[in-house]
């Protein structure tokens, strides 16, 4: 099972606390740690509720690099939701291994060609695709679509995962308050988990409150290896 720990804006532009948050992810047994790399201006706007945080979040070209070789000295996957085709430039330029589509980019055609001609795995959240089954992706990779409702917190009566196909959906992106969501993936089938990190739940912020803290990702990351264990009869390589 891969576990990944969406550090997202939760850095809150503080690039050592980032860098702290790879470490802790790494101690806690997530396997990928997660970014989002964004132009505020082109995807919100002013208007936006908390402008003025994920401005502030907003990563440099540099400091993406940092954080990717942050994580290959940790030991752990570097992973990055992109939302432009320079960001994309950005990744593809320091290799990163596959990518991550997040719900709201699943229409933006340009982006998605250009990250499916690489050949790369992909994992796609579906939170906000509106037609049936799954969006084609002509891609010579492996592409696994995670089951996800994009609601800030999402709302437990909201989730309807007794109708989830988890043979079908490779996993879970989970917004809910707390880990019961994801243990109950997990336990009908989901092999991805990706849930929002903070170090502290109280921090100032628009996905603290609903992120999961060190310790729950570690009972998230021990109940991932004890299903394996009993269930699959393996440990899953990332």
């Amino acid at each position: 099972m891969l576990i990944i720990a969406e550090i997202g804006q939760n850095h809150n532009g503080d690039i050592d606390l980032a860098k702290r948050m790879i470490r802790i992810a790494k101690e806690r047994g997530a396997d990928t740690a997660k970014f989002q790399l964004y132009d505020v201006d082109k995807i919100f706007g002013p208007d936006f509720k908390w402008y003025k945080e994920a401005k502030a979040a907003q990563l440099s070209k540099e400091g993406i690099f940092e954080l990717a070789k942050e994580c290959a000295n940790t030991g752990i996957e570097f992973l990055a939701s992109v939302f432009d085709l320079e960001r994309f430039g950005w990744t593809e330029e320091l290799g990163m291994k596959r990518y991550k589509i997040a719900s709201r980019s699943i229409y933006e055609e340009r982006l998605v060609k250009a990250i499916a001609k690489t050949g790369k795995d992909i994992i796609v959240a579906l939170g906000m695709y509106n037609e049936n089954g799954f969006p084609e992706i002509a891609t010579t990779g492996k592409v696994d679509y995670l089951y996800c409702v994009s609601r800030y917190p999402a709302m437990p009566k909201d989730l309807n995962l007794i109708n989830i196909d988890f043979n079908k959906y490779a996993g879970f992106s989970d917004h809910t308050i707390g880990i019961t969501a994801s243990l109950i993936a997990m336990a009908r089938g989901a092999k991805i988990i990706e849930k929002h990190f903070t170090l502290d739940k109280t921090m100032h912020g628009p996905d603290h409150s609903g992120s999961m803290d060190p310790d729950e990702l570690s009972a998230i990351a021990g109940y991932a290896r004890r299903i394996e264990e009993i269930l699959y009869h393996y440990t899953f390589q990332p």
